[in-house]
């Protein structure tokens, strides 16, 4: 099974805003991003689609179910709040530099077992991730869409390539940028990421 994940569009947010699992609009850059979005999937068959329930991810899935280029429509979307970013509590659409540094620090120096102020651990996301993947291995699906976060995407890939947790943020998850994995026989595969 290949699972196709691909990262929402840019936000109509503020730079330097922790927004996590607050439900931002896309930004107006959205139709463009989803046309490229459209020429890089195009040629792919999914038995299903996923996305997270947050509008931007919602909206990029229906914006690519309405293609007739792909064999889905938008009753086959499946919404899974596994698929969420991570949960910053109550640093939530607050700016990066309105946390106080020395807790900031704290929380990034463990970000894997250290949760913002009731928010989510790394490792809390990383086990919704799997969760999801065990869920979607239980069908027959030979190819999924799933629209989702770039913490999310992370954990999918520290998990297939069984990276530590720890430095997750040193890997680059562009805004509507396409990560592909395979799950055949006992090791998983990064196919490509950042298309």
């Amino acid at each position: 099974m290949k699972i196709t994940l691909v990262r929402h569009t840019s936000l109509a947010i503020a730079p330097h805003i922790c927004y996590g699992q607050s439900d931002i609009a896309v930004s107006s850059n959205f139709d463009a991003e989803l046309l490229q979005l459209q020429h890089k999937l195009v040629g792919d068959t999914f038995d299903a689609i996923y996305t997270s329930p947050l509008q931007r991810c919602h909206q990029l899935a229906r914006a690519l179910c309405g293609d007739e280029d792909f064999d889905l429509n938008c009753q086959d979307i499946q919404l899974d709040a596994r698929l969420k970013e991570l949960h910053f509590g109550d640093w939530e659409m607050r700016p990066w530099d309105a946390i106080p540094r020395d807790t900031f620090d704290n929380w990034a120096s463990d970000y894997a077992n250290l949760a913002p102020p009731n928010g989510e651990t790394f490792s809390q996301l990383h086990a919704r991730a799997k969760s999801f993947v065990e869920d979607v291995s239980g069908h027959s699906y030979t190819h999924v869409l799933v629209i989702t976060h770039g913490g999310l995407i992370r954990a999918l890939i520290a998990e297939v390539l069984q990276m530590p947790l720890k430095r997750l943020f040193r890997i680059s998850i562009d805004h509507a940028s396409i990560t592909q994995l395979e799950f055949k026989g006992d090791i998983p595969k990064v196919l490509f990421m950042n298309l």
